[in-house]
């Protein structure tokens, strides 16, 4: 295979990747039940800022309703007929009057229009980041980070026009729209009837455009949500790019989905673009029926001249509004495709759900039980088997074996995080399930080996566990996991600013910052997944007497491969493929020379090694 084929061949493996791990298409039927829905969100205005805004809208479109009459029927045969110049003037006045209160109308109506749609911008928003907060684990292992964000952003911005624009210009150029015709077939019912015929023609074509157009719009926020993808794995993983010099390839990557991106929105806009031109073709088909027939109807008497410019008026009027109703109905497409994204997130329940009448967890002496419980992340692979297991109140438990055997599996039942597909869980005899999520949360503070270190200063990051804890708690929590030295030894301290995920720290040291925010949480139960794995011997020594007197009165679980760490164990777990093979002290487990006997030996002969 030539390098040029070896190089295609994992852009299209790569592309591939990124297509199917990121949002796929949703088709329904365009459907008002959806966009009344999301019209919901305008109801805590509708007694506010909303009557503002339509008065303003009926206020400018009354003026434009009268106005054309006024000038026409009214004014422009008393002054033919009469040749009254007075009487000119007192018209130029009024309508002057009409087109400052047309003004005063549209101001309103833009100003309160535009506070409503910001207003629900921020509510929608709001509610879609506070649904995703309460989803379980398993809704975030099935989407990349880049197609959340991206709904809670652009799909979320989309929406702005629509709100700001189109929902009140829709009541507006409906209003309109019946007003003209209403006032037309006043003038003259032949004339109307005849201009009226070109209608079912430009309804035909649009009805034929709109499927096309939706689905458009969808393509081209299911190509937005691929670059937000692919943009943050690149950024995450930037190391590792630079590490394997993958910077072409990964530049090709990204040009070939934004390129992909533009063909969706010329295709989109291009489409859109079509409403328009239907619209002026069936106004310059009117416009020649209106001549045409409107001078017969001169030459007959059936109209004045004042009715016939009033008419032409209201008819140059008429197709404006059918005009803006085609670029609303494009809006509702976009608004459509965006609402279906992020409803879809919006309805997604949590596969974890609280029961309505679960209980808060109190004061709890912190006793753990395992029932029959099996587990399974998907219906090929069972990840635990039934197991058994009590973990003592106040004891420390070791979870020990090979990558995949249920360790951490263990840990995401106890808090939660999934539930048992058989069997149960309990704290102190409850059943997890019968708990409220947040209380027991609180009592169970866990420590992981990629700690997650948040943008803010060293003091934020640790009292994030326990935001009203004070200055000196925060203090106190760092010294005894032996973070107050290097924290002290920053040019701000503990005010020191660090970046998302904590760069500026070594992974010891934000290890540390890890253990510190979970003990000032003052947990009753103590997670620690690999949480010693990346701190070098000494600190280890440290954080290892500091241990010791924290976890007195608490209950511990800790997966450790480094098996030093957990000598002093109550009991020690030794897993095998989702089963229970081994469990004692370790004194015991070595007596019994099984596997964990085996295991602390290959790790001796590892190290002599070394």
């Amino acid at each position: 295979m030539t390098e040029k084929e070896r190089n295609n061949l994992v852009k299209e493996r790569t592309l591939k990747r990124f297509r199917y791990s990121t949002d796929q298409a949703i088709e329904k039927p365009f459907n008002w039940k959806q966009m009344l829905r999301l019209f919901r969100y305008m109801k805590p205005y509708a007694k506010t800022l909303l009557p503002l805004a339509i008065f303003g809208m009926l206020l400018a479109t009354a003026v434009r309703l009268i106005a054309p009459m006024l000038i026409g029927s009214y004014a422009l045969d008393n002054i033919i007929d009469y040749q009254n110049v007075n009487f000119l003037w007192l018209m130029v006045g009024i309508l002057s009057v009409l087109y400052l209160f047309h003004w005063l109308g549209n101001v309103i109506r833009i100003y309160y229009m535009n506070k409503v749609g910001q207003y629900i911008i921020f509510d929608l928003r709001k509610a879609l980041f506070d649904h995703i907060q309460k989803l379980s684990h398993r809704f975030f292992d099935q989407r990349s980070a880049g197609s959340i964000l991206v709904r809670i952003t652009n799909d979320v911005n989309s929406l702005q026009d629509l709100f700001t624009n189109g929902v009140i210009n829709l009541l507006m150029d409906l209003i309109m729209l019946f007003g003209i015709i209403v006032l037309l077939f006043m003038i003259s019912p032949e004339l109307t009837l005849a201009i009226m015929v070109v209608l079912p023609l430009m309804f035909f074509i649009s009805t034929k455009l709109r499927r096309n157009i939706r689905r458009s719009w969808q393509d081209v926020r299911i190509k937005q949500s691929m670059i937000n993808s692919h943009l943050n794995e690149s950024i995450q993983g930037i190391r590792v790019t630079q590490s394997y010099t993958q910077e072409k390839e990964n530049i090709g990557f990204f040009k070939k989905m934004n390129q992909e991106n533009f063909e969706a929105w010329r295709n989109a806009t291009q489409k859109n673009a079509l409403f328009r031109p239907f619209v002026e073709m069936s106004g310059a088909i009117g416009t020649a029926v209106l001549l045409w027939y409107g001078v017969f109807l001169i030459q007959s008497g059936s109209i004045s001249i004042g009715d016939f410019v009033a008419f032409a008026i209201y008819i140059g009027m008429f197709w404006e509004p059918i005009s803006r109703l085609g670029q609303v109905y494009n809006q509702l497409l976009v608004g459509m495709a965006s609402s279906e994204r992020i409803f879809e997130f919006l309805d997604e329940r949590p596969s974890v759900p609280e029961k309505e009448k679960a209980k808060q967890l109190k004061h709890i002496d912190g006793k753990i039980q395992f029932e029959n419980v099996e587990f399974a992340y998907d219906e090929e692979r069972k990840a635990l088997k039934g197991i058994n297991l009590t973990m003592d109140a106040g004891s420390t438990v070791a979870l020990v074996g090979h990558t995949g055997s249920g360790k951490t599996t263990i840990v995401n039942l106890i808090t939660r995080f999934y539930d048992p597909t058989k069997g149960r869980v309990t704290i102190d005899g409850h059943d997890l399930r019968d708990i409220t999520l947040d209380s027991l949360r609180e009592k169970v503070s866990i420590v992981l080996q990629d700690t997650f270190i948040f943008s803010g200063t060293i003091m934020d990051n640790i009292r994030f566990g326990r935001p009203d804890a004070t200055n000196e708690e925060v203090v106190e929590a760092a010294k005894t996991v032996g973070a107050h030295k290097f924290i002290t030894q920053l040019k701000n301290g503990y005010d020191t600013e660090v970046e998302e995920r904590g760069n500026v720290l070594s992974v010891g040291e934000r290890q540390l910052l890890s253990f510190a925010r979970a003990l000032l949480a003052d947990p009753q139960i103590l997670i620690l997944d690999e949480a010693t794995a990346s701190i070098d011997t000494e600190t280890e020594q440290v954080i290892q007497e500091a241990l010791r007197r924290l976890l007195h009165g608490r209950t511990a679980i800790m997966i450790a491969h480094r098996l030093s760490t957990i000598r002093e164990a109550d009991n020690i777990i030794v897993l095998e493929q989702g089963n229970i093979i081994e469990q004692g002290n370790h004194d015991e487990l070595m007596k019994q020379k099984g596997e964990y006997y085996s295991l602390v030996k290959a790790q001796f002969k590892v190290l002599d090694a070394g």
